[in-house]
């Protein structure tokens, strides 16, 4: 399953992983698009509150630019760098071109949508 990742004016594409806070975000995103005001992060990654919690299962990982992951259970952290830590994996961007310029350096906009 797919869903689209849209920040600023950039759409992109990402692979949905097979988990229970998937099936949640799925859930919500079904409603209407989840819009997530994220900020900049050490540097590597991007962190915004979902309002909510989702069924985490939080594993160590090693995340790379690309990654959405669920961070303690109602934040969502999009890297464009790489992080050890750990997370509950939801997606992974396909085509990263663009991906760092539209994150850029401050805070952020995203607007998660199911593809069609």
């Amino acid at each position: 399953m797919k869903m689209n990742v849209q920040v600023g004016d950039s759409v992109f594409t990402a692979t949905l992983e097979r988990n229970s806070a998937v099936d949640a975000l799925v859930d919500m995103m079904q409603q209407a698009p989840v819009t997530i005001r994220m900020s900049d992060y050490a540097g590597f990654e991007k962190v915004g509150s979902l309002g909510t919690s989702l069924p985490a299962s939080n594993r160590q990982t090693t995340t790379q630019s690309g990654d959405i992951v669920l961070y303690q259970g109602n934040q969502i952290v999009i890297f464009y760098g790489s992080n050890a830590w750990s997370y509950t994996r939801l997606a992974k961007i396909d085509d990263l071109a663009g991906w760092e310029e539209a994150l850029g350096s401050g805070d952020v906009t995203v607007t998660l949508s199911l593809a069609n």
